[in-house]
């Protein structure tokens, strides 16, 4: 007997597949990840070409296979055209995508990172200054790895639980990273003690340091009210070029490999930003 299930799903990933099938990862609300076959989609007169581009949106209904199910019906709820019509945000895009097939899981209901996604992608896509790409970026891998479980510990040292204050007054001021440790590390609770033998992968400055605690809101605040004028303009613009490096650093020796569509944003020019 033919079993078929309904999802509310986004694609994320998408190849030919045989003469003129595509075979799309979806990700849905009730059933996490879902690889599957679209019949025909690659013919110009399907009426699945279009629904199922990347970032669309479907109410799907689905035939259960042996080995891949396929689709047999979709109807479009959303999708998110302005992030085709600019590459930094397209390319923002993709990576939110690849990092999220490594952090969803199948077989099981992913609402909290499906409802997380498609926010951060509504975000970008409406997003009016091009400059604040890569900020709204780093807030929406962090959100992502938070909720996945592997968010890094930011507002205290992991080591002696002590909670770090930025000094701003001293531009040599620093506070290491641990991948290994998970976050945040005050060098000198580690210097000479059973932890010497952690890791330090970054050092931050004052101004990184607030940037990072602050991406857990729910909305990034005014930073002009936080952190002195002298340290806005480019000083703010480098911390969020060195933050979306480290916790991409951070995501990839987590996952254990490297996310490939992360190093298109090194080779886009600052003008796509």
């Amino acid at each position: 007997m033919t079993k078929t299930y309904q999802v509310t799903g986004i694609v994320l990933k998408g190849m030919p597949f045989q003469e003129a099938d595509r075979l799309v990862t979806i990700l849905s609300r009730e059933r996490g990840l879902i690889q599957a076959i679209v019949p025909g989609a690659r013919k110009h007169k399907s009426s699945l070409r279009g629904r199922t581009e990347l970032f669309v949106v479907n109410q799907l209904q689905l035939v259960k296979g042996r080995s891949l199910d396929k689709i047999i019906q979709a109807e479009t709820l959303a999708s998110y055209p302005g992030l085709s019509r600019d590459l930094g945000k397209l390319t923002a895009g993709q990576y939110l995508a690849e990092l999220t097939l490594a952090l969803a899981l199948s077989e099981q209901p992913q609402m909290e990172i499906y409802e997380l996604l498609t926010e951060h992608l509504h975000r970008l896509e409406i997003l009016v200054n091009k400059d604040e790409v890569l900020v709204y970026l780093a807030q929406s891998v962090f959100h992502l790895l938070v909720i996945a479980g592997i968010g890094p510990r930011v507002q205290q040292c992991c080591v002696s639980q002590r909670i770090p204050t930025p000094d701003y007054s001293h531009p040599q001021w620093r506070i290491g990273f641990s991948f290994e440790a998970g976050g945040i590390v005050l060098i000198p609770e580690i210097e000479g003690s059973e932890f010497s033998q952690i890791a330090i992968n970054r050092q931050l400055g004052a101004i990184e340091l607030t940037v990072l605690q602050n991406l857990s809101q729910a909305t990034l605040p005014n930073f002009s009210e936080l952190v002195p004028a002298s340290l806005l303009g480019y000083p703010l613009q480098r911390a969020w070029v060195n933050i979306e490096h480290l916790l991409r650093d951070y995501a990839q020796y987590h996952l254990g490999y490297s996310l490939r569509s992360a190093t298109l944003l090194d080779s886009l020019s600052s003008i796509d930003f």
